[in-house]
């Protein structure tokens, strides 16, 4: 039967996974010099596309930093407790959120040829843009880690700066930033505890 072919989607996938994913994955601070190949960033992004967004409206856009030039330039923006790493690591992404994104959801929303009207109120569009980029960067960091990748996500940067240095003539935001490729143990910090479940969730 060609049932048998398909993948039971219901079946977790193995503790190694979660733990390569979730248990065991690390924030990293320090950077071995192992390149990333372009085909794996390509890669990347190919499964972080099909991340769910609200209307399949993926506003995120991603600029991968990968030669010493264009790293040069977002260094001046970044926080100075972030700039060292940033510099050392082999990719630095950035994440933006393209406020016009209504204008891709007659091809990307086909089925309600409406949709693009839903997002005339510019708050709307500006809230929906920063969620679903969010959740697509979150998307992107698990994928990577399923690729072999680590992730440093980072907040500390100059919005504007960055805004200017790599989306003038845009209505492109940066988000924010990920620096990628295969951490090192160094300046790594103890795992910060987490909330149990009583205390971040419930079941009603």
């Amino acid at each position: 039967m060609a049932f048998d072919t398909v993948t039971h989607r219901d079946e977790p996938i193995s503790d190694a996974a979660l733990a390569q994913l979730f248990t065991e994955a690390r924030t990293r601070n320090a950077w071995t010099d192992r390149p990333v190949a372009p085909e794996l960033l390509h890669k990347l992004y190919d499964l972080t596309k099909f991340g769910p967004t609200a209307v399949n409206n993926t506003p995120a856009r991603f600029v991968f930093l990968t030669s010493p030039e264009a790293k040069a330039r977002l260094a001046p923006h970044m926080s100075e407790g972030n700039r060292a790493k940033t510099l050392q690591a082999p990719v630095n992404l950035i994440i933006g959120q393209d406020l016009d994104f209504p204008e891709t959801l007659p091809r990307l929303f086909p089925h309600a040829p409406g949709a693009k009207d839903w997002f005339a109120d510019e708050g709307a569009r500006r809230e929906s843009a920063f969620r679903n980029a969010s959740l697509q960067g979150g998307y992107l960091t698990i994928a990577a880690r399923a690729l072999g990748l680590d992730v440093g996500p980072m907040s500390g940067f100059d919005p504007a700066g960055v805004k200017a240095e790599f989306f003038a003539g845009t209505n492109i935001e940066p988000n924010y930033i990920i620096n990628l490729g295969y951490g090192s143990d160094e300046n790594l910090f103890p795992r910060s505890p987490r909330l149990e479940f009583d205390e971040a969730a419930k079941i009603l």
